[in-house]
């Protein structure tokens, strides 16, 4: 088993993370009658495909030598209707200013970014936008 997650009443959920005893509150957003006071589960989807972007990245970055420390994500979700769903996450990644990447190295970060686990776990109806800034 990998969490534990339990309704908490007014739209709040706590989950933890059963091997470290972590934990993540949710909330359901202002637009669906939560308070918006923690992450709501559609923005864990989408801030999950920006974690696994750059943890990825990282196990690629020790396999070929390429620091990535630093590198940002900024993450959008748009919400569609009927039915209410994600329809789409934007995900603008910026590498630090002071590092530079070889063709062969960005070749490598870009193609992590569009087949992480997350990534192409998704449905493919989701779309996925994704934009790299290397300076």
């Amino acid at each position: 088993m990998t969490a534990k997650v339990i309704y908490q009443g007014d739209l709040r959920t706590v989950a933890t993370h059963l091997r470290s005893g972590s934990l993540i509150e949710t909330d359901a957003p202002v637009d669906n009658k939560g308070k918006g006071e923690r992450f709501s589960p559609t923005d864990l989807l989408a801030t999950s495909l920006a974690t696994c972007i750059l943890t990825t990245m990282g196990i690629a970055g020790d396999t070929h030598g390429i620091n990535i420390d630093g590198t940002e994500c900024e993450v959008e979700k748009i919400m569609a209707s009927d039915p209410r769903r994600v329809a789409e996450v934007k995900i603008a990644i910026q590498f630090p200013k002071n590092n530079s990447y070889s063709d062969k190295e960005k070749v490598i970060l870009e193609r992590i970014a569009h087949t992480c686990p997350v990534a192409i776990s998704l449905h493919p109806d989701l779309k996925q936008t994704i934009s790299i800034s290397w300076d």
